[in-house]
């Protein structure tokens, strides 16, 4: 059976700008985010014995044509079209989000792969807590690269106490801050999850306290702050869930890896000023 690895190219970059060292390329751009995202790439195919893969982004953007800029998010944001180019040139295709999200690709790719007969399991490379959502049995798991940790669907229930379709609704009660949300007040991890473990969702938890049958502390003051922000926790929860319906190419052939590109690898490597990598490469197409 198949394993089809879904990769969050965004946080990949995002983590390689801030872990690895600066670094400028003969043509006097930033190039060290995407240089370390060329390694951790080549080491995932290698390690993981990838396949099948995709690679999504936020978004791709045009090289940048004025001077270049000096905050981290315009550093990284300006390695984005480079960081696409080694996706590329390493034989995986890559996914532009456009006007939604790299996590919204993933989901819909996580939902597309694991219909399919022929896959076995579905690997989301993350650590974003919101595609927690997206787990399925061991049928669809997240991959934190970082630590090594393999995430199912009893280890959402372990780590969350609700399960991976309710973590939208725990968000929009706890809050989220990797994404803005700030949650209800009062309301923490362990009083949210014992209220969706009895009620399910957000809406089906009773605007008074006393109709509650679930013992929570402090659940008059829970309750009344939920009853002064009820409609900012559904909103909140229902942007906190992630699209399964865009229309990634879901065909196994489509994300197939089949090698490296030499050529583009060899133009790659003069524009990061760096070949130590290649060596590393596991397969190579031509």
């Amino acid at each position: 059976m198949t394993r089809v690895h879904l990769v969050d190219g965004t946080f990949e970059l995002f983590r390689c700008f801030h872990g690895a060292p600066r670094a400028t390329g003969p043509a006097g751009d930033e190039v060290g985010a995407a240089r370390a995202l060329f390694a951790t790439l080549v080491a995932l195919l290698d390690h993981q014995r990838v396949t099948h893969a995709a690679v999504a982004f936020d978004s791709v953007i045009a090289p940048a044509t004025t001077k270049a800029p000096a905050s981290p998010d315009d550093l990284i944001g300006a390695q984005q079209p480079l960081a696409a180019d080694v996706v590329r040139a390493l034989g995986l295709p890559v996914w532009p989000a456009g006007r939604f999200q790299a996590d919204d690709l993933l989901a819909s790719g996580a939902v597309a792969f694991a219909e399919l007969d022929d896959v076995g399991q579905v690997v989301v490379c993350t650590t974003d807590n919101d595609l927690a959502q997206c787990v399925r049995s061991t049928r669809v798991v997240l991959l934190d690269r970082i630590r090594g940790v393999v995430t199912d669907e009893l280890a959402v229930r372990e780590k969350f106490g609700v399960d991976p379709e309710q973590i939208p609704d725990l968000f929009g009660l706890v809050g989220d801050r990797s994404d803005g949300i700030a949650g209800v007040p009062g309301w923490g991890q362990v009083s949210a999850a014992k209220a969706l473990d009895r009620y399910r969702s957000i809406e089906a938890i009773p605007r008074i306290a006393a109709e509650w049958d679930v013992e929570v502390r402090g659940r008059e003051r829970l309750a009344t702050a939920l009853a002064q922000r009820r409609d900012e926790a559904l909103l909140a929860r229902d942007l906190s869930v992630r699209r399964g319906d865009l229309p990634v190419p879901a065909e196994l052939a489509a994300i197939e890896w089949r090698g490296a590109s030499r050529p583009l690898v060899e133009r790659l490597v003069e524009r990061l000023d760096d070949d130590s990598t290649v060596v590393r490469i596991p397969r190579w197409s031509d």
